[in-house]
């Protein structure tokens, strides 16, 4: 019985130490994806445009968007995608820039500009922004460590407890 624990602190103290930056990175990236509608300067709020049906053209949303000098929108390919919130009456144009432009699809007047700094952080949190491997051969395997972390960590505050209780039995 004593050579379990004594591994399982091992195992418990390598995997902490050999995975802490990256467990580090997924947790702090994902407390801001957490506060990320309530923290504008991570994602811009979403605004309410005239509702309705949309009766914007794709055309008229691309000259919206283009109308704006920061969000560097040219032609569709400077364009990463359209989210279009029919409820609200809006449509985001997010640029490649970074930028979200966000449309009324009635008017075709820009409601707001902003940086929108969620689709990176969401990149930093699934290792995708270091590379594609990183995400696969480091960020997926220190999700199963810190798994293991947390099952060796519950293990290890148990064991006091059952030791106690194998005694009071045994008396």
């Amino acid at each position: 019985m004593s050579r379990a624990p004594r591994l399982n602190r091992k195992l418990h103290r390598l995997g902490a130490i050999v995975f802490a930056l990256p467990i580090l990175v997924i947790l702090g990236s994902g407390v801001f994806l957490q506060l990320k509608k309530e923290w504008a300067w991570v994602q811009p709020p979403t605004a309410q445009g005239s509702g309705g049906d949309p009766t914007l053209a794709f055309d008229d949303i691309l000259a919206a968007a283009r109308s704006v000098a920061e969000a560097r929108v040219e032609t569709w390919e400077d364009v990463d995608r359209l989210d279009v919130r029919p409820g609200r009456g809006l449509v985001k144009v997010r640029a490649n820039s970074g930028w979200e432009v966000q449309v009324d699809t009635r008017s075709g007047a820009v409601l707001q500009v902003a940086y929108r700094r969620s689709d990176l952080i969401e990149s930093i949190h699934d290792g995708s922004f270091f590379h594609d491997r990183v995400k696969l051969w480091l960020f997926l395997p220190s999700a199963f460590v810190f798994l293991g972390l947390w099952g060796t960590g519950i293990y290890l505050w148990l064991l006091p407890h059952l030791i106690k209780r194998r005694r009071r039995e045994q008396k």
